[in-house]
């Protein structure tokens, strides 16, 4: 079920940070912990499982950073919040039978449903819609003011 933690809300904002602000070289962890003030913990995890998922690729070296697997259309929020919540994997009360039939016939169900209805608006909303959402705030992209197409 869909819980929002700190570590779901870092990893939307990792992912946009690497979005926004990439320009001809990969987006280093230190930079995204400076911008957006992510404890190197918490992003180091989400980044890896992001990797791992597609979503992401590490590129290694000593200029290396992270780029988006996928076009910034083609990458949802609720692409996102998958992958955090499997790697938090805890155990949910609503995944298990409730021993009542209230909570199994009525309450269970009305959680199933809230839960599909904000899944399918998660997928709904891009890295792209974010990062036009991050444009109309006034928020500069650093990684536009320096690519340079001077030949």
């Amino acid at each position: 079920m869909l819980r929002l933690s700190k570590k779901t809300l870092y990893a939307i904002e990792a992912v946009l940070d690497i979005a926004y602000h990439a320009g001809s070289e990969p987006v280093q962890s230190r930079e995204i912990t400076r911008r957006q003030g992510i404890p190197r913990r918490y992003l180091e995890q989400a980044l890896q499982g992001l990797v791992r998922k597609n979503i992401l690729i590490g590129v290694r070296g000593p200029r290396g950073g992270y780029r988006l697997a996928r076009e910034r259309r083609r990458i949802s929020v609720g692409d996102i919040v998958r992958v955090v919540r499997e790697m938090e994997s805890g155990t949910d009360p609503f995944d298990s039978p409730t021993h009542s039939e209230l909570g199994e016939k009525v309450v269970s169900p009305l959680w199933r449903e809230l839960h599909d209805q904000v899944m399918e608006r998660l997928d709904s909303v891009t890295i792209d819609d974010l990062g036009d959402r991050a444009d109309q705030a006034g928020i500069l992209s650093q990684g536009r003011s320096n690519l340079d197409f001077s030949i």
